[in-house]
């Protein structure tokens, strides 16, 4: 969601903001803002602040009419909570033309901090939450001895999840950073320091990053940076080395970020199978130091995720329970994190999340590890994120940057790791050799095949053309192909703006029959399996009531095209690794629906690429 970065340095800082947001664009926005402070005059420094409704280039626009100059600065992207998409309501939020505030996050008592500081005599123009903290710094810092101790003193008295930075035109060569709930990284340089929402936003200008953990004030000058734990003790945060691609945000010969990402997945997929697959046998130590203890002793995992990581997990539910032979429940995050749940004998808790910083995702893991949990794991594509650190093991998808905000190659690396995962599990429950075999082999035909699917994408170009005038379809898939119609379904709501829902086949009659017409497109995945038949029954149930179907199907399975129903055959392939494979038709169709039906593919209305509030 809203990105943040922030730089003190000797030189201008102000390209470095403007560069550092539009490599933050993905996360999805509905306004931007940069706040300056001129220090080049040495008699009084200037704060000077720019905001701007829409994308990013029109806040650049207006930068260079102002002409802003500085060497302390930091912007903000942000995506509506409190208050509708305005300039008055995009940050930075001012106090008194001299404290300066962007923030991520929601600050649950706004309203009750809003109060006191109006009958303090503070005016606010915003309807924000985020403009309580400008003031109440403001405030505190009258009775404080420096701007570090009144961010410390202003951040006690927040409820809810903020990533804050913090600065003062009167002090005009530090930031003060806080962190609680929403993530923030330090960038070190060389006479000069950065902080970000996303490491990916400070990549032209430094490499070497440490992570703000949970309660963390840090402030940040040209030439050091103190962190201060929540109690005031002052700690130190691993510095690390970030070996991720600068020029990830580079669409190259594509047109839209989320194309560029789907021809990416062979790839995505082979860095994440590199050195994990020995041969036939998978290195567990992929999954961290005491991984095989772990394994060895769980009997029961529970898998917390949200939208599309969720559906990887529905995926996993199959596997671990038929291959490795161990009971899995599946749960959404935010509906996890608000019940009281049973926790079984020797259960590992396994988050699955793109970003790592998923907010309801988190959330659940600190409250699993509050209910007892034996362990947990993290499947994650951000190295350093929060679910990373916080998780007793972690596997890396490797899937790099994921710019556009449908997921395509974080969701199949995700099933990928999740495929080994069964296999690591499996290896201690009573896996046989034969079906360790089996899925190691099919691992690696994996990027080929995927090859071979994206070689249909003329076919399926051509069948999106029926969904121009279309508002409403239906996917149906059975057993481990049902969360694959699922993330279909959701893949086409997402960018097309086309109302899909997904049902298991074999629900038609209870129900979903009743939508059924020629308006109706049903969209359907067809692998060879011991499902087929069953699920050859469910399509004459609709062809019967006039619906037209779209099959992506095994070219064993023998579905023929009709005057009712449009055939496409996907390349025959293990049915081990068919939803993954059988995901990517589905890709395809949602991305040539969404560009005939004229929509920003990258970044849909209202969506966010990482959801980092509740």
């Amino acid at each position: 969601m809203c990105g943040i970065v922030g730089a003190v340095a000797q030189r201008d800082v102000v390209n470095i903001l403007v560069e550092g947001l539009k490599r933050l664009e993905y996360r999805g926005y509905d306004s931007a803002g940069v706040a300056i402070i001129n220090n080049h005059n040495e008699q009084q420094a200037q704060l000077n602040s720019v905001k701007r409704l829409g994308k990013v280039q029109a806040l650049a626009d207006a930068i260079k009419e102002n002409s802003l100059l500085g060497g302390t600065g930091i912007a903000h992207t942000r995506w509506a909570t409190h208050g509708s998409p305005s300039e008055v309501n995009a940050h930075p939020h001012l106090s008194n033309e001299t404290i300066a505030v962007v923030h991520n996050g929601i600050i649950e008592n706004h309203a009750q901090l809003r109060e006191k500081l109006q009958a303090l005599g503070y005016n606010f123009i915003s309807q924000t939450d985020t403009e309580v903290i400008t003031h109440l710094v403001h405030h505190e810092l009258k009775t404080s001895e420096n701007l570090l101790s009144a961010v410390q003193k202003t951040v006690k008295q927040l409820d809810g999840a903020y990533g804050a930075v913090v600065m003062d035109s009167r002090n005009p060569d530090k930031i003060i950073v806080a962190r609680s709930g929403s993530p923030l990284v330090i960038g070190y340089g060389l006479g000069e320091n950065f902080i970000a929402s996303d490491m990916m936003a400070l990549l032209p200008v430094t490499r070497r990053f440490a992570f703000l953990e949970e309660g963390d004030v840090a402030e940040i000058t040209r030439f050091e940076v103190n962190i201060f734990a929540e109690n005031g003790d002052k700690v130190e945060r691993e510095i690390k080395e970030s070996s991720a691609s600068n020029d990830a945000g580079d669409k190259g010969e594509y047109r839209h970020y989320m194309l560029k990402e789907t021809y990416e997945q062979p790839i995505a997929i082979r860095n994440t199978l590199a050195g994990r697959l020995v041969g036939d046998k998978l290195d567990n130590r992929s999954f961290g130091a005491g991984a095989d203890k772990i394994f060895k002793e769980i009997e029961h995992v529970q898998i917390i995720a949200c939208g599309t990581s969720y559906h990887s997990g529905m995926v996993a539910r199959y596997w671990l329970e038929a291959l490795a032979g161990i009971s899995c429940n599946i749960e959404i995050a935010s509906e996890f994190r608000y019940r009281r749940s049973f926790v079984p004998k020797n259960a590992m808790i396994v988050t699955i999340s793109q970003s790592g910083e998923t907010a309801d995702t988190l959330a659940a893991l600190r409250l699993a590890k509050e209910l007892g949990y034996k362990a947990s794991l993290t499947l994650c594509n951000v190295e350093g994120s929060s679910l990373v650190r916080e998780s007793d093991l972690a596997f890396m998808t490797k899937a790099g940057a994921e710019i556009g905000v449908a997921s395509t190659k974080a969701f199949t690396t995700q099933l990928v790791g999740l495929m080994m995962m069964t296999l690591a599990i499996g290896q201690h429950h009573g896996m046989s050799a034969a079906t360790q075999t089996q899925i190691t082999q099919a691992l690696m035909s994996l990027p080929n095949k995927i090859d071979e699917v994206l070689a249909l994408a003329p076919s399926i170009e051509a069948l999106a053309e029926d969904f121009a005038d279309k508002h409403h379809a239906l996917f149906l898939g059975r057993g481990d192909q049902y969360p694959i119609a699922m993330e279909g379904a959701l893949k086409l709501k997402e960018i097309s703006y086309i109302h899909a829902e997904a049902y298991a086949a074999g629900e038609l009659k209870h129900g979903p029959l009743a939508l059924i017409d020629a308006e109706m497109p049903v969209i359907v995945v067809a692998p060879q399996n011991d499902l087929i038949e069953k699920l050859k029954s469910n399509v004459e149930e609709v062809r019967a009531r006039g619906g037209l179907m779209y099959v992506f199907a095994d070219s064993n399975a023998n579905f023929i095209s009709d005057n009712t129903m449009k055939v496409i055959n996907v390349p025959v392939c293990d049915e081990l690794i068919a939803p993954i494979v059988y995901t990517i038709p589905l890709q395809l169709l949602s991305y040539y629906v969404a560009i005939i039906k004229g929509t920003d593919v990258d970044q849909p209305r209202n969506l966010a690429k990482s959801v980092t509030v509740e």
